[in-house]
């Protein structure tokens, strides 16, 4: 191990200590220490693994602060692995030179518009952790190619840009765990024009992560997300979204999770995504998903969506099942907007076992946006062989489910009822437009304030009372 001092480094904050680290990075130290103080940086701090071999930064528990004065990164690390994860596919040397780079212990802070924090390129098993990150632009850049990436025990903290970016990268197994990743203007972990296999983001408490907290103007109205994963070009596939706490304050257009693919019949581009055991809340829509194939949404409790909670477009092979949609009683009623589920082209999927609870659907409008009107806590729109079984769709108004254009569908086992004083849901079942080789059995209808059922198209042999 080495101090930084050795090399000259001061830590005093006003001492440019930029050649100094520079140097000892260059030297090939091994784990380059920096013990409590503030290192005052104007250029990126560049660790070349192929001519320094194995190197690590380290700060003294957390006491060590980067001061990054000047544009792009603080600390770049790049390598030179092209294979992949397979063992085989390693050339020599890499092992040897290139492994397991460490960044730990240390404070990142931005001093420049344009500082970032860390750059991962080329690079293999490298390993963040303990690092906090804060008035960046990005906080974490992953860009190139990167095999086995690890982030944990982090803060990502108030950044202009995105907490973690996947930018342009050939990515496979990464995880991104027990973090908290809040306040990043334009996304929490954002994923974009990438080829990603087998990311896992667990543990993690993820918030407020849009331009309220910054303020820039006429910046509210670009989207953003906690997680939001695009792949409107290249592909994203096998992954985990599980046990984070994922939470915002309201944007327009805004998500706490938003996956998009791509829009062939054949490959959506997107999918084999679990998102299972999250606290999710507070934003426009709470998981808004286009083009998924093969995509598990189960077991989260996700609350108050300004526009949806769900919202899924021209997906397949998607199962929803055993989450609670519903309020945060803590605001009481006259704050809070809570569910609404929406599926439009989508087919071959399972909507089960859910509970949908509003608390003033009926109530809210949007007078200057008549297209974002609810009709039901659950809609269905031009879907195909889905199957409702088993919810309890509860206190909605004025439908309770709505369908339209929806063929070969399965309703069973369904809970819809209105039990405030009055009630305000007229019908619990709306079904207009077609509904060819589609049957609704073993439902229970109440509180009703027209009938229960409400369809010129759905035949009356096709509805089986309980």
């Amino acid at each position: 191990m080495t101090q930084a001092g050795d090399f000259g480094a001061v830590g005093d904050g006003v001492t440019d200590d930029t050649e100094a680290l520079q140097h000892a990075i260059d030297e090939g130290v091994g784990e380059l220490l920096l013990p409590r103080g503030n290192y005052r940086i104007t250029r990126p701090l560049v660790i070349t693994l192929a001519e320094t071999g194995r190197t690590s930064i380290c700060g003294e528990s957390g006491t060590a602060t980067i001061r990054m004065e000047g544009p792009g990164p603080a600390i770049v690390i790049r390598g030179t692995h092209a294979g992949t994860a397979d063992p085989a596919s390693f050339q020599p040397g890499i092992w040897e030179r290139e492994r397991l780079t460490m960044i730990r212990n240390l404070e990142i802070s931005g001093q420049h518009p344009e500082a970032d924090g860390i750059r991962l390129q080329g690079a293999v098993q490298p390993t963040v952790t303990g690092v906090l990150l804060r008035n960046l632009r990005n906080g974490i850049e992953i860009t190139e190619r990167a095999r086995n990436v690890l982030i944990s025990h982090c803060h990502i903290y108030f950044n202009t840009g995105v907490g973690i970016w996947l930018n342009a990268v050939n990515l496979h197994q990464t995880i991104i765990s027990s973090s908290h990743i809040s306040y990043c203007r334009l996304g929490g972990i954002r994923v974009e024009k990438s080829e990603i296999r087998n990311l896992q983001i667990t543990g993690n408490d993820i918030e407020y992560n849009n331009n309220r907290a910054h303020k820039v103007p006429d910046a509210d109205a670009v989207p953003t997300a906690e997680i939001y994963l695009d792949a409107s070009e290249g592909s994203i596939r096998e992954g985990t979204i599980s046990s984070n706490t994922i939470q915002a304050t309201y944007s327009p257009n805004g998500a706490n999770i938003r996956i998009i693919g791509q829009q062939f019949e054949s490959n959506g581009k997107v999918g084999m995504l679990s998102i299972s055991g999250n606290l999710i809340g507070s934003q426009w829509v709470n998981v808004h998903v286009t083009a998924a194939q093969g995509l598990s949404i189960s077991g989260n409790c996700i609350y108050s969506g300004h526009h949806r909670n769900i919202l899924l477009e021209d997906c397949s092979q998607v199962t929803v099942g055993d989450n609670s949609l519903g309020h945060n009683t803590d605001y009481g009623v006259a704050r809070e907007l809570c569910t609404g589920v929406t599926l439009l082209r989508c087919r071959d999927s399972l909507f089960t076992g859910n509970l949908l609870q509003d608390c003033q659907t009926g109530q809210h409008q949007f007078p200057n946006a008549p297209e974002l009107q609810r009709d039901a806590l659950l809609e269905l729109t031009e879907c195909r062989n889905i199957t409702v079984s088993n919810c309890q769709i509860l206190d909605s108004a004025p439908y309770g489910v709505r369908l339209h254009d929806c063929q070969e569908m399965m309703l069973t086992g369904l809970a819809i009822a209105d039990r405030r004083e009055p009630p305000l849901q007229q019908v619990a079942l709306k079904w207009t437009g077609i509904a060819e080789n589609s049957m609704v059995s073993q439902c229970r209808f109440a509180g009703c304030t027209q009938q229960t059922v409400d369809s010129p198209v759905l035949p009356t042999s096709s509805i089986h009372s309980p």
